[in-house]
């Protein structure tokens, strides 16, 4: 029987040695029960020892070397290699900085968005009332008795005099107003436009409110503004404000009530910002140029 025979043999008889298992059967190997149909393996060092004290082959012998020789070279390379080791966990950890930097470089421009809108809200609330007024607003219009002060200009509330004549002072040359309703506090919310305005009223006066004598007396009071009247001859229903007409300074309101009855009666007042809703109201103002003068009573 040559070496290699018995060498065979040998490794034969150490495989079915180990394979052995009292708990449980396996696949039988050999025709011998108990047994396994693959060869074993050593996943740990610690392994490797213990196999070299049971399995006493030559060729067992060198594997087992071999393989302590294999563990040795790994750990020298990962002693050897600890600072690039160290490096990659640093530049991993770089990355992972830097991807929160910008995170919080996102948050930032958000929050910069947020104070600019926040900014422009407090511009529009301008002039309208505070929060802690907002609840005695709306309980003077569930109390019908009782005076009003305040009106919805362009969704939000606001005190009623004064948002008419703060509507007023904006104007550069002209003030355009259509009611048909007019009485002497139409003429009094008029003293917030600048001298020098040109107003024209349309209106067929009904109910003959306004006098005479109250066109004089706030004309002599505010003799800077210059105050005219036109029929509209029935073809308005609703009560306009246009300032400046047909220049680049236009501005067109809808009101849902006359002047005289602000902070009387819950009203609103709408502005309307559609080029073409302008346009299309400038030829009606063109035709109410057309009609005659309204006469006041004395």
């Amino acid at each position: 029987m040559g070496k290699t025979d018995i060498d065979e043999k040998t490794i034969g008889d150490e495989l079915d040695f180990i394979s052995r298992c009292k708990n449980f059967t396996s696949i039988q190997t050999k025709g011998v029960k108990g047994g396994r149909s693959n060869l074993p393996f050593a996943f740990t060092e610690q392994g490797v020892y213990m196999l070299m004290t049971v399995l006493k082959g030559e060729i067992a012998v060198k594997q087992s070397r071999a393989l302590i020789r294999a563990f040795k070279s790994m750990k020298e390379y990962i002693i050897d290699n600890r600072p690039l080791i160290a490096q990659y966990d640093y530049l991993r950890l770089s990355m992972q900085v830097s991807d929160t930097q910008q995170a919080v470089r996102d948050i930032q421009i958000k929050m910069i968005d947020y104070d600019e809108k926040l900014s422009n809200v407090f511009k529009q609330l301008h002039n309208t009332v505070n929060r802690s007024e907002i609840s005695p607003f709306m309980l003077d219009f569930a109390r019908p008795s009782d005076k009003h002060e305040y009106l919805i200009l362009n969704g939000e509330p606001a005190k009623a005099d004064e948002t008419y004549m703060q509507i007023y002072s904006q104007a550069k040359k002209t003030i355009y107003i259509v009611d048909n309703y007019i009485n002497i506090k139409t003429l009094r919310l008029l003293k917030g436009a600048k001298d020098g305005t040109d107003v024209i009223i349309f209106s067929d006066n009904i109910s003959n409110m306004l006098h005479v004598s109250d066109d004089e007396d706030f004309k002599e009071e505010f003799p800077n503004i210059q105050i005219s009247y036109k029929r509209t001859e029935g073809i308005m229903h609703d009560r306009f404000i246009v300032l400046d007409y047909d220049t680049n300074d236009e501005k067109m309101y809808h009101c849902g009530s006359s002047s005289k009855d602000a902070g009387n009666r819950m009203t609103a007042i709408t502005e309307f910002r559609d080029m073409e809703t302008k346009k299309a109201f400038h030829s009606v103002i063109q035709n109410m140029f057309m009609n005659q003068e309204l006469q006041l009573r004395r």
